[in-house]
Formats: C-alpha cells, structure tokens, sequence
C-alpha cells in the first residue's frame, strides 16, 4: 500500500488526515509545533496572529464539511475560538494518532516517481507523494524604500498584542485585513496613529441588513459574477459612502477584484481622528517619513503590514520549485512537474477557506484512492490535469503576486466537485 507524508498539522493538514483516513489511505503527519492549529495558535513560532485577530469570515460559512462551528460561537469567532475549532475537529476526527509533534520536515526531494524525505532530527524516510500544508501566511515580505529608518521597524508577523504600541507614535504601513485591524490597535493605543497605503480599496461592512455579510451573499439573491462587482459598489456607496472623505485614496478597481477589505472600524477611528491616513511611502529620513504628498512625519515605530510569500522550505530545500505565478498547478492543487506532489491550501479567495480545503481534501482522497486501486479513473484525472483551467468565474481580478492563487468562491467548489465526481465515475 502507498504510504503519504502530510507536511503541517493545520487546518488544511487536518483536513487531509481525515480525508485519508476515512478513504483507508496510509500516511503519517509532520508538525513543526507541539499541539495542532497552524497560524491559529498564538504559541507556534513564526505564527502572524495577535491577540486582536478575529475570523474575517462568519461562523455559519466558515466551518470544516460536516463539522459546524459550535452554536454559541460569536458571528465573527476569535482566534482562540477557531484555535480550539480546530483542536476539537482534530479530537473528533482522532486524528493526533497519525501525528508527530515537535517534528519539521526539513527537506523532501523527488526520487523517481517516490519522494525521499528527511525530518529535522536527521531521519531519513521514503513516502510515494508528499502532501504539503503548510500555509502562506508566516514568510512576510518587508517592502524596499529609499533611505532608512532609523527607529523601530519590524513585520506584523512578529506583532502581537496592542500593548506594544501604548504611547508610542506608530505608522502602520499597508491596508490588508490584518493591517487594518493593527492599525485600529494603535488608534486606541497610540499617542500618533497613521496608515499608509498605495491604492484606495473597498472596506466592506461586516454585516448586511443585520446578516453576517457573506451569509447575505450566500442566502440573497444569486447575482452572475458579472454583474456583481456593480451591485456591490451601488450598495458599498449607500452602506459606506466615499472613502474619501477620510483622506482615503478613491479606489483604483472594481469591487472584488482584489482581496476584500472586511473592516469599517478602521473608517471609525479615521472619522474620530484616531488615526490618519497617509499614502505610499515615498523616502525613510532618519527619524522621518516622506511621503509621496511631500508631508513626513516622524514616528517612533514602522508596522510593515505588507503581506506573504507563498514559500513551502522543505521543497525548496529539495529543489522542488513551483510555479508562483500558479500556472503550473491544476486546480491550485496539483503541479503538473510533479505528479506525487500535492499542495492544498495555496489559494486566496472572497470566502471562507475551510468549505475548500474539506473539498480539496475529498478530490485529493478520490484520487489517491484510484491511483491505489490503479482504476481507469487514473487516466481520466490525468486528462483533466494536463487542460489550463480558469477559477476565477468570469471575474477579473487585479495582477499581482497576491492574486496569483486567487479562486472565486463558488466556482471554485464547482469545479473541484466536478472533478472528484468525475474520477469516482470513472473508478465505478
């Protein structure tokens, strides 16, 4: 029987540990940390969670197939709540058994058709595929700026509590959700509070007509995907107004054709004077920012809320090295250099990440299971991943390394559905 290395006990490596379980499949676990969870738990090193971090998706949208959010969880959970989601999904599941903590991959390398993996500890071990969920949000990417800076500087990936920014003057530079949220940290903390940002984005409310706002998507009224980006912005206009009003850029796209921003508390603390706006940065001074406006201040700390690069170390210590443009990937899943590799959880979207990666996980065991039972179904999977295949639905999203993986939603479930239906056919 073939036997798979599931690199990381996150989310998406637990989905993939029950997957594989439940289809008979033999594989072991690797986690880095000494309990499960990934980015969730606050005490695994290299984690970018801080004590204020929330789900930017809703409780009833958000949760594992067959295993729903406890009832009495707040519409938008705490990290701790999704921490220990995630434990008890694991618990449910009995899936700690597969499982060795405190245990790094450090290296896979392809070996014929068969993978040689050897474990931090020195241990050397062959696996017939390598399945790896690591995640990407942990490798932070530390923009370049003219100058230098000569005050306290670091990545919010290293950021954890607003504590740290009590009476000291901080400039939080990018307006992703998780710098919006810093940036809202240090409007009540603070003495001085800017943000910067390079582009003007869309900030949608958390709640629509009293709905959790992606629970309003899904049970409202279906609108084709191209028309609604237009929808959006007619009710975006009415619902939240012109950003601009505090000193925001107007933004520069469509609704959802970048990463949606899920925070208006941000415009609260921008219309109360908490904190101010700021565009890109345009040169470091010392003790001083230039701005691309020509207006400096002069802050005592610099938040680089600028974002993540996909990176999986132990392929890259193997010399494995992946598309980052995500081209060579069918259905984000699946390289096509390397057909015993598989990669779940490389994808951004407009929704919840854990009704995908359930789905990726049962296409994933589907076709682990045909290539076990050598069925015709093998032929037919191959077929499908040599075709190029769009995800995004119709709609057009913004090109940038940010959106290299981007999926729509909806079409993306279609589509992964349609291919594990496709392979179970073809294995009957």
């Amino acid at each position: 029987m073939a036997r798979y290395c599931i690199v990381g006990a996150g989310p998406s490596g637990l989905a993939a540990a029950r997957a594989l379980s439940e289809a008979g499949l033999a594989f072991d676990v690797f986690e880095r940390h000494s309990d499960v969870g990934g980015i969730w738990d606050a005490s695994n090193p290299n984690t970018p969670i801080y004590e204020s971090a929330h789900f930017i998706s809703s409780r009833t949208q958000s949760a594992f197939d067959d295993f729903p959010m406890p009832a009495d969880y707040p519409d938008y959970p705490s990290w701790k709540q999704i921490r220990d989601y995630i434990r008890a999904f694991a618990d449910k599941y009995d899936l700690r058994k597969y499982i060795r903590f405190n245990t790094a991959v450090a290296k896979a390398q392809p070996n014929g058709g068969a993978w040689d993996v050897e474990l931090a500890t020195g241990e050397k071990l062959r696996y017939d595929g390598v399945i790896a969920c690591v995640g990407h949000d942990w490798d932070p990417v530390i923009p370049e700026y003219p100058g230098h800076f000569d005050g306290e500087a670091y990545h919010t990936v290293d950021y954890h509590s607003a504590r740290e920014l009590a009476g000291k003057k901080v400039l939080v530079v990018g307006a992703g959700n998780s710098g919006c949220d810093i940036a809202c940290d240090a409007s009540t903390q603070a003495s001085e509070a800017w943000i910067s940002v390079r582009r003007g984005y869309w900030f949608l409310p958390k709640h629509v007509f009293g709905q959790p706002t992606d629970a309003f998507f899904h049970h409202g009224p279906q609108i084709p995907n191209w028309l609604a980006p237009s929808m959006l912005k007619v009710l975006l206009r009415i619902l939240v107004g012109d950003v601009r009003r505090f000193g925001l850029p107007k933004p520069d796209h469509a609704p959802l054709s970048t990463h949606p921003i899920m925070n208006t508390q941000l415009l609260h603390h921008l219309a109360h004077g908490d904190i101010a706006a700021k565009p890109d940065i345009a040169e470091l001074r010392g003790t001083h920012v230039r701005f691309t406006d020509g207006s400096e201040i002069e802050p005592d700390v610099i938040l680089w809320a600028t974002g993540y690069r996909p990176t999986i170390p132990c392929l890259e210590e193997g010399g494995v090295h992946l598309s980052e443009s995500g081209e060579d990937f069918y259905l984000n899943m699946f390289p096509r250099s390397y057909p015993t590799l598989y990669v779940l959880g490389f994808f951004a979207t407009a929704g919840a990440a854990y009704p995908i990666l359930s789905r990726q996980c049962a296409l994933l065991a589907a076709v682990l299971t045909a290539q076990e039972t050598k069925s015709s179904a093998v032929r037919a999977f191959e077929e499908m991943r040599a075709k190029p295949l769009a995800l995004n639905g119709g709609m057009r999203y913004l090109k940038s390394p940010r959106h290299a993986f981007y999926v729509q939603f909806e079409s993306y479930l279609k589509e992964l559905d349609r291919a594990r239906a496709r392979v179970e056919r073809a294995a009957n």
